[in-house]
């Protein structure tokens, strides 16, 4: 039989992917693929830069019947005529070259100072990704229309002269974006409606249109208010001091910044309710924030925090936090950035590290200024900062369970078994390591897990949940089981549970019903479901050994019993057989430790010879059960559990 040779590796193996072709072969690289939105966004940004640099008054966008889209506005209408170097129409070029477009060169000379076209990629992503799209130009008196399929030119352009009534200058693009590229080819109405209000909301005075053919509507969107008026419109919540609003801009003799750039901003603090939190550069939606947000959040921090230093608001043991004076903020920021730096081609977070400085040297004097005009409203910000800077340290007290590498880490104490399967597998949880030494030789190793606990085990009664993993035996417990601690009203993820049945395994004497009533009050309180799908039980090791001489063709015994009943019904049983009072031998045990790994295999571990006792609610009904509890394991409760005592005292029998 021939080998197959392995496919060489030559000089001919490197392919070159000329035009638009590597759009074709990897669309998520340029643009999002779960719906067209954005890559019809690149050519409303498009729409949004002319009007930005104060060329357009217009923006109208048309959701046609047959699923295509068209973006038409009133700006400066792209050039049409050759390009110096490349000889072709300009119009082709931007549609058909990545990296060609106008607005590389910024700066005083160029075509555009401030615009969220950064890559010269976008519009032609989005011809590369259509079945077709048709572009019309309207500029110096003539009208130029080229039409393409796939990113190629199937109608030239062509060249005519603007006919009364035309406009005189922008630019039309109608797309048909080819659902092969696409999960679905439903636009989402809602984030549609989202951005083209926002362009409005950030461009004061320029009107944006949505028309839908399909269900026959039109929206208009006109801001004279600007970024206050949409704030308001969008919050929820009651204010808990005014609005604050402003803008700063860097002029021609700026030391640091360029002339234009700098940023408007609105923000509004509320006590509750969603906050809503929009950013923008150069018109750019930025949904993943960036650093023109940090810029923002450290201008407020650090005004409020001088206001607070001032007015010596800040109580002792309390440290202020960016995150505690943004914890209630709701704003809309509209950066201007001279050469936006973004995160990738769809552009959602803002990159440029002057960006943090830029907004925050802007922001932060306007609100120091403003607070120190309004004491008042400055002292009730100042408490709503403190009081999210107590909850947060509040908070900061819980302990979490200990990770590593995104999981969390099996306690190293921890004895594991082979087994995964939950209809075979346990683990016992041993008091005292001795005992877990002989549970660890004495054990099944394919489904017994064996976790030693040392000494006693908190209390859990009344620890707060979050603070329950400060205390290392529980967290080694819940670590270990692979459930979280919850509430009997809780619906917690028991997917993650490692073994089908959680054995308490402590010592038959009055130390060892302390651990296991400790135990079970933890699973009750913290872990209650495993207690109602009945995945916890009690092991019960005996605790007296009994060892009969042999009797007639009886070989000599060795018997265990559970407690004093268990052992006078062995003691009345041999009598009964003939055995002389006295000529057994009976042993106590103090502890598991004392029994070495055999004894404890047959007596307590063995499915076949065990004692295991599931542990359920019963039918006394949770909440009388909790009140029991509380009464025989709470801190304040030495009154009741002493009217327990003298009520059924009689009934306890004390080992001693």
């Amino acid at each position: 039989m021939a080998v197959k040779a392995p496919p060489e590796y030559s000089e001919i193996s490197i392919r070159v992917l000329k035009g638009l072709e590597p759009v074709k072969q990897r669309p998520g690289m340029y643009t999002r693929t779960d719906n067209p939105l954005h890559v019809i966004q690149e050519v409303l940004d498009n729409a949004a830069d002319e009007a930005l640099a104060g060329h357009g008054k217009k923006i109208k966008v048309v959701l046609f019947e047959d699923g295509s889209v068209s973006i038409e506005d009133d700006g400066r209408g792209i050039p049409f005529g050759l390009h110096p170097e490349e000889h072709a129409p300009v119009i082709e070029l931007v549609f058909t070259q990545l990296h060609a477009g106008g607005k590389f060169d910024k700066g005083k000379g160029g075509a555009y100072s401030f615009s969220g076209g950064l890559h010269g990629v976008g519009v032609s992503v989005t011809n590369a990704l259509a079945t077709r799209l048709e572009a019309t130009t309207y500029r110096e008196g003539q009208v130029a229309r080229l039409v393409f399929s796939g990113g190629d030119v199937i109608e030239p352009l062509v060249v005519r002269k603007a006919e009364a009534g035309e406009r005189k200058s922008g630019t039309t693009v109608r797309v048909w974006p080819d659902g092969k590229y696409f999960e679905s080819l439903a636009l989402p109405m809602a984030h549609m409606v989202h951005l083209l209000r926002s362009k409005a909301v950030l461009m004061p005075g320029v009107t944006v249109t949505l028309v839908n053919e399909k269900t026959k509507e039109t929206q208009h969107w006109i801001y004279k208010g600007g970024l206050r008026d949409y704030l308001m419109q969008t919050l929820n919540g009651e204010l808990v001091i005014p609005v604050f609003e402003g803008e700063g801009f860097a002029d021609a003799h700026h030391d640091s910044f360029a002339e234009g750039e700098g940023a408007g901003w609105c923000v509004a603090f509320t006590e509750d309710g969603q906050p809503v939190r929009e950013s923008y550069v150069n018109l750019i939606p930025t949904n993943a924030g960036g650093t023109h947000e940090s810029g923002l959040r450290d201008g407020l921090f650090t005004a409020v925090k001088s206001f607070i230093e001032l007015h010596s608001l800040l109580p002792k043991g309390v440290k202020l936090l960016p995150e505690d004076v943004f914890a209630r903020a709701s704003y809309v920021l509209s950066a201007k950035v001279l050469d936006p730096q973004f995160q990738g081609q769809i552009k959602e977070r803002l990159n440029s590290r002057d960006a943090v400085r830029l907004v925050s040297s802007v922001v932060r004097p306007s609100l120091e200024l403003w607070l120190n005009q309004h004491v008042e409203y400055g002292k009730k910000l100042a408490e709503l900062a403190i009081k999210a800077a107590q909850f947060r340290q509040k908070a900061g007290q819980k302990v979490e369970k200990r990770k590593g590498s995104g999981v969390a880490v099996l306690p190293g104490k921890l004895t594991d078994c082979e087994s995964r399967d939950l209809a075979y597998n346990e683990v016992f949880l041993v008091e005292g390591d001795s005992a877990g030494g002989s549970a660890k030789m004495g054990r099944d190793k394919e489904s017994q897990a064996i976790l030693p606990l040392r000494g006693k085990v908190l209390n859990t009664w009344e620890v707060e949940r979050d603070r329950l993993f400060a205390n290392t035996e529980i967290h080694d417990i819940s670590v270990a089981i692979g459930v979280d601690p919850h509430g009997p009203h809780d619906t917690p993820d028991l997917s993650g549970l490692r073994y089908g049945k959680v054995c308490i395994l402590s010592d038959a004497d009055v130390d060892g019903s302390h651990i296991q009533v400790l135990l079970l009050t933890l699973f009750f309180r913290h872990f209650p479901k495993l207690i109602e799908t009945g995945h916890i039980y009690v092991a019960r090791p005996p605790l007296f050994r009994v060892d009969a001489p042999a009797r007639g063709k009886k070989p000599a015994s060795k018997t265990y019993a559970l407690d004093e009943g268990e052992l006078t019904a062995i003691l009345d049983k041999l009598r009964k057989e003939g055995v002389r009072e006295g000529a057994w031998s009976i042993s106590r045990f103090k502890g598991l430790g004392e029994m070495n790994a055999e004894q404890l295999w047959d007596t307590t571990l063995n499915p076949d010879t065990r004692r295991l006792l599931q542990i359920e609610l019963g039918r006394i009904d949770f909440t009388q059960t909790e009140a029991l509890i509380t009464k025989l394991m709470g801190k304040g409760e030495a009154a009741s559990r002493r009217e327990l005592m003298e009520l059924h005292g009689d009934t306890v029998e004390i080992d001693i």
